[in-house]
Order: C-alpha cells, then structure tokens, then sequence
C-alpha cells in the first residue's frame, strides 16, 4: 500500500525548497526586474494602448491566427483566474500577513514585463500544425530560438511539466474547489457536480480552441464584473477603512506582522515569500502558459499580441486579487479566530466570511462560492487548451483527442476524491514548468528587446494597418519566415503536415 500522506509530506519539502527563497522566488523577480529594465518599463508605459487594443479594438482586421486577440486574453484568463484569486489571497495574507498583498502586487507588476516576453516569444516562434492550427509556447520557442541540445532539453522539460501539471491545478484541484464548495453551500452531492463538469468540458473541448474561445469571451468578463462588483461594494461601504488597510499592508510588507489574537505571526520573509509564491500561482507569469494561448491569436505582429497578453496579469492581479486582499483587511477577518478552537479561521473559508461580514444577509457567502465556481471551471478550459497543446509537442496531433476525453472524465475525478497530494504535487510542476521557461526568457531577452523597440518606434500607439506594418518590417530577420508560419525548426518548416 502506498502511505499518501508520507507522498504528500514529501512533495510538500520539496514544493517548499523549490517555490523558497533561494531558487524560484529570486529567479522569478530577478527576471521581471530584468526584463523590465531592459524593456524600459514598457508594462507602464504602454499599459493604456495595450488595454485599448485588447479590450475595445479586440482583433487585427485580416491577420492570421485561430481566435482573436480579445479571445486570446480571456482565454489566459480563464486559466489564471481561479482558486488562487479566492484561496490563494487569503492563505498569501494568513500566513503573511497583509504586507504579502503589497509583494503580490510587486510580483504583478514585475510579472507583467514576464508576460509580456513569453507571450511575444509564443506568437514569434509559432508553427502551423497538422490540423492547420497554429501551435506556441514555451514548449517550441525554447527549442527554436535557443539553438542546439539545450534549447530542445529546456523545450521538452517545459512540456513534460506542463503536461503532468494539466491534470493537477488545471483540473483536479479546480474540480475538487467546485465540487467542495457546492456541496458545502448547496447540500449538492460530489458525483453530481462531477458529472455534470464533465459533461460540460467535453462539450467545449470537442469544438478545440475555437469553441474554449467563444465560451471564454462570453463568460470570462462576466464571471470578473460579478466578483468585482460584489468586492467594491464591500469596499466603498467601508470606504472610511480603506485607507487604514493600505497603510497597514505597506508598513507590514517591510516589517512584518506581530501576534495578535489568534495570529501565530510573520516575518517579512514570510510575506515576501508567500506574497510571490501565491502572486504567481494566481497570475502564472513566468510560467510560459499564457504564451500557449497568445500563439493562436489573430495578430499582425507578435509585440501587439505580447501586449494584449501582458494586461491579464493587470486584470488577474492588480485588479481582481486586489479586490480580494482589500476586502479581507478591510473587514478585518484576516485577523479574526475560531470561536469554538480559538485559532485564526483557515484561508479556505476566509474570503467567504470577509464578503459574509461585508455584505447583508447571506449575499457574501454566494458570491465568493459562485465566484469560485465559475473561477475554477474557467480554468479548467484554459488549462485544457495548455495541456492539449503540450501532448501534441510530445506525441503529435493524434494524442489531442484521446487527451480531451481522458482531461474531461479526470476532472469527475477531482469532484470526488480527496486531493492534498494533488495539490502539493500541482506546486511541484508549476514550478518546474517555470524553470526552463524563466532560463528562456533571459537567454532570448536580447531578441526580445531587439524586435520590440524596432516595432513600437514605427506604431507606438498600436494604431498601424497591416499594410504600415509590412512596409516597416520590410527585409526585417525572420519577418517573411513568420508570416508564412514558416518558422525555423516548426513542422510546417519541416514540411510536416
């Protein structure tokens, strides 16, 4: 027999050395400040043209690609917004205190030149796959545009971890959040819930990138306003605490946080540290994700994609994580105990109490549980397009529909079994997914900053038709190549078709 809980101690040491302070924390950080250097602040400076063109211009008129740009970004959306905008915050702000809020934000704001790269990268070194598709991500830029044994070990690295990573915060967990919730709010047994998130992933997995991009589009806006909504509400009503809770957050980011009631206390290396690691499971830069979904949109250059995508870490975590944290301090229940064990109540159930105590009635309580779950099913179809896009790197296009119908019977799985090894185990390959992705974007961060200063210096504003674009990336390295899909080491390049 195998003791799970010795399996879930040990992926539990291990996720803690590789998300601690000595491997990926400073590697994470270190490359967004890096990349924002070198990149001259552009998440700052062109944050307001690159959320014009993603949320209001929405696609490039006659360019190529599977979805748009609009379905791209709610599609990385849908698999970054989730438990961790809900969970994540509180167990960030439990253990940290309220200055973890203050290093999330940094990890956003740093993540965002992250984002930007690899989503650049996904899009710049994209291929055409059997199906006609296009096909990106770090699990093909890393091989093609890091030549030699390196590039392909770092490029099949990324997509074995990706793979293995699908199932457990891409499906399982997020099944698990659903499942559990509702039981607990609705008395609605585990099995039902699970067949029904089957069935309901199937149906959109089957349509393929297309189909998660329509359901995305419609429902992953939606699913952000109703949570906000209900958030600053809280907020404006408790608007005479809001400035308290900013200054608390920023005092105790550089200070930490002293016992008080049931607060067993932090340091500052505690929040630091659980501020960046829940930053990152909520906002997944740095991992290589998001750049899956970028490489199939319908763009005309890989900045302008680069660009759009670089506004889900906006939404994810400026926004959306904000509003959480916010509400937590504000209505002090990061701090309040357990009556009947006299601890402080656990992350799992301290946003719900946070909106319990903010709103009237029994308004907090739903809101955060269908907040959740439409968080977490919109997940799931992101993370499915992900791991889809991975299986096809590994064993080619006819593994793609064996791998929808086993990813949509895993999730009943999820629904209905116990998972604290899933979740550690899920820890453990995100953060293996990001190594070989975080090495690629400083290896390649001089294309990078290369392609991107020759492109914004003729449209700065994001404003020029395909034809002012092909006329100043006229005789540009790799531009003809790229607007065949003929990208060096694809299969459409190959000819593999």
């Amino acid at each position: 027999m195998i003791d799970w809980s010795a399996v879930e101690t040990f992926l539990g040491d291990v996720g803690s050395v590789v998300w601690g302070p000595f491997l990926l924390i400073p590697l994470l950080l270190g490359t967004g400040l890096y990349l924002t250097i070198r990149l001259g602040g552009l998440q700052i400076l062109k944050l307001g043209v690159a959320l014009r063109l993603g949320l209001l211009t929405r696609s490039d008129k006659g360019a190529e690609g599977d979805i748009s740009q609009f379905q791209a970004l709610t599609t990385a959306l849908a698999a970054t917004v989730g438990t961790g905008n809900i969970v994540g915050v509180a167990t960030a702000i439990g253990i940290g205190g309220p200055g973890a809020l203050f290093w999330m934000w940094v990890t956003g704001l740093l993540g965002m030149a992250s984002k930007y790269s690899e989503a650049f990268l996904g899009v710049r070194y994209r291929g055409t796959d059997a199906a006609g598709e296009k096909s990106g991500g770090p699990q093909y830029y890393l091989e093609r545009g890091i030549r030699g044994p390196f590039g392909k070990i770092l490029g099949l690295s990324f997509a074995i971890f990706a793979t293995l990573a699908c199932f457990g915060i891409g499906n399982m967990t997020q099944g698990n959040s659903i499942a559990s919730n509702l039981e607990s709010s609705f008395s609605i047994p585990l099995w039902i819930t699970g067949a029904i998130l089957t069935a309901m992933t199937l149906v959109v997995l089957v349509g393929g990138i297309k189909s998660i991009g329509r359901v995305t589009a419609a429902f992953v806006p939606f699913m952000i306003v109703f949570y906000v909504a209900g958030a600053l509400f809280i907020l404006i009503a408790n608007i005479e605490a809001v400035p308290a809770a900013f200054a608390q957050i920023l005092t105790d980011a550089f200070t930490g946080t002293s016992a008080v009631g049931g607060f067993a206390g932090s340091t500052i290396m505690l929040a630091v540290q659980y501020g960046v690691a829940r930053g990152i499971f909520s906002n997944e830069s740095g991992m290589g994700s998001a750049a899956i979904a970028a490489a199939a949109a319908q763009t005309t250059h890989p900045v302008r994609q680069g660009l759009v995508s670089m506004t889900q870490t906006f939404i994810d975590t400026i926004i959306v994580v904000s509003c959480t944290g916010l509400v937590i301090v504000t209505t002090g229940v990061w701090n309040h105990t357990d009556p009947e064990t006299g601890e402080q109540i656990s992350p799992a159930v301290m946003t719900g109490e946070a909106f319990t105590t903010g709103l009237p009635g029994e308004w907090g309580h739903w809101i955060v549980t269908l907040g959740l779950v439409m968080f977490a099913f919109s997940t799931i179809l992101g993370w499915a397009y992900y791991g889809e896009r991975n299986v096809e790197r590994l064993f080619g296009r006819r593994a793609v529909t064996p791998f929808r119908v086993l990813f949509s019977l895993v999730v009943f799985v999820g629904c209905t079994v116990q998972l604290g090894v899933v979740w550690n185990f899920s820890d453990v390959m995100n953060g293996l997914m990001a190594l070989p992705n975080l090495i690629g974007l400083l290896l390649l961060s001089g294309l990078i900053v290369r392609e991107t200063r020759h492109y914004l210096k003729h449209d700065p504003r994001l404003e020029a038709s395909r034809q002012e674009i092909e006329a100043f990336m006229k005789d540009q390295p790799g531009w003809d190549q790229w607007k065949s899909g003929d990208v060096v080491g694809s299969s459409h390049h190959y000819g593999v078709k």
